[in-house]
């Protein structure tokens, strides 16, 4: 009798999920952009607030997840 191996999924932690409408900055409470992963946990900022605590978290960053990207608008008229 054989036994199949349970089917895995291998998940890249590398990536990390793509920020949503229910993030909401830990400032301010507008909509996140930019996740910052510190040894302690994790920050959520807007784009003004990234910006505004970037220097200060600068030492302290595990990681910058930052989508600010998604803000332009790079439509033509």
């Amino acid at each position: 009798m054989s036994y199949a191996a349970p089917e895995t999924t291998e998940v890249d932690l590398e990536t990390p999920a793509p920020l949503g409408a229910l993030d909401l900055c830990d400032s301010c409470g507008a909509q996140a952009y930019v996740r910052v992963t510190l040894a302690t946990g994790e920050l959520l900022f807007c784009g003004h607030h990234a910006t505004k605590h970037r220097e200060s978290l600068a030492d302290k960053v595990v990681a910058w997840h930052d989508e600010t990207d998604r803000l332009r608008d790079d439509r033509a008229s």
